[in-house]
């Protein structure tokens, strides 16, 4: 099973008591800590031993649902992430019943209640879109962004009902996804990932709007084929997914070739975040000059790169460089190294001549003709 989401963490409270679960998207259940669970039905002061032996136990007795308990990450008391074990609600209550305790019965009502609230915002889409769009501002994503994460969302349950109708079920949901992405973006959702550098983070929420846009087409693009051609087999799903994902990297490929520059990006949200905010900061290198002024200088790097749209730190970072001393490049004051150079034009996507200049003393040299 893939893990859940980080963002889905919740904490619950029964009787003031701390519970720690997550919702997990794909199998749409809770998932809670037994340990949590345990303190407060047992009240003992060492929660973590009295389940311990619980769980032994149990297993030797050959109970079912202890054996098939599995661990999650959960913020511990020193603020870690920490391995905990985890029972769905199911689960959870086959375990209360083994554990005498006056307060089983309001526990189990408890569990009801919880599971009821998130039934609500599943039959009530408005109510999950208002979590959902607490869950990202309180994260710090842009409003724009949260709008088409959210539309992205509504077009991937459309996919999965689609799939559920010709016959998906368990892991072959995350084998027909991994073919859309290595269709469309050449990478399974595991490479892609590595690629963004991103462990146990959601990869969805780590895309531009570029990617979310390519992907909402490519599972748009497959929910529409797959209800055209009714596939029955898994193969037949997977062949669905491999035109849905197709029309997509056509896409890519198209707007690629527009732009110069890759879609699938190495940037994962906290840094796309941080570097729309370096965009917003005053930078009187850039704000306080003219197109004209600018190509007065010894090389035409910093007026082709505002025309990119890129800013002196993003620059700085694909470097691997501080933002200083890009500035210093910018203006001529620091000689740039060859693999700086090729740097610069692969970031920047134009030719040797149109980033250094051909002519210096002419400030209306006409730099775009050297775009590529």
């Amino acid at each position: 099973m893939d893990k859940p989401d980080p963002k889905n963490n919740a904490i619950k409270l029964f009787e003031d008591k701390v519970v720690r679960s997550i919702w997990d998207d794909e199998e749409e259940k809770w998932w809670f800590s037994v340990v949590d669970a345990v303190s407060i039905l047992t009240e003992s002061s060492d929660a973590a031993a009295y389940w311990r032996k619980l769980k032994q136990r149990l297993k030797e007795e050959g109970f079912e649902p202890v054996t098939n308990c599995h661990a999650l990450k959960f913020p511990a008391q020193d603020g870690k992430m920490r391995l905990t074990d985890v029972a769905d609600t199911e689960q959870l209550f086959r375990i209360i019943q083994s554990i005498p305790s006056k307060k089983a019965e309001p526990f189990k009502r408890w569990l009801a209640e919880v599971g009821s609230e998130r039934l609500d915002q599943m039959s009530d889409p408005e109510k999950s879109i208002k979590q959902a769009l607490r869950d990202y501002r309180r994260l710090g994503y842009s409003e724009d962004w949260i709008n088409q994460r959210l539309k992205s969302i509504e077009i991937r349950k459309d996919l999965t009902d689609a799939w559920n109708e010709h016959g998906i079920s368990g892991t072959q949901y995350a084998t027909l996804t991994d073919i859309i992405y290595k269709t469309w973006a050449g990478k399974t959702a595991k490479e892609y990932k590595a690629h963004k550098g991103l462990t146990k983070e959601n990869l969805r929420d780590n895309m531009t709007n570029e990617e979310i846009v390519m992907n909402m087409l490519a599972e748009l693009s497959t929910t529409s084929i797959t209800n055209a051609k009714n596939p029955e087999t898994l193969e037949e799903n997977a062949r669905c997914a491999i035109a849905g994902g197709d029309v997509a990297r056509v896409a890519r490929e198209k707007l690629e070739a527009e732009t110069g520059r890759e879609v699938v990006s190495s940037l994962s949200a906290k840094e796309i975040q941080a570097e729309k905010a370096a965009r917003k900061l005053p930078e009187a290198e850039e704000d306080s000059e003219t197109n004209d002024e600018l190509l007065k200088r010894s090389n035409n790097i910093a007026i082709i790169r505002r025309m990119r749209g890129f800013s002196q730190a993003y620059m700085a970072k694909e470097l691997g460089i501080s933002r200083q001393s890009y500035i210093n490049i910018e203006k001529g004051l620091k000689e740039l190294t060859v693999s700086q150079v090729d740097t610069l034009k692969r970031v920047l996507n134009v030719s040797f001549e149109g980033l250094l200049g051909v002519d210096t003393g002419n400030p209306t040299l006409d730099y775009r003709k050297f775009l590529k």
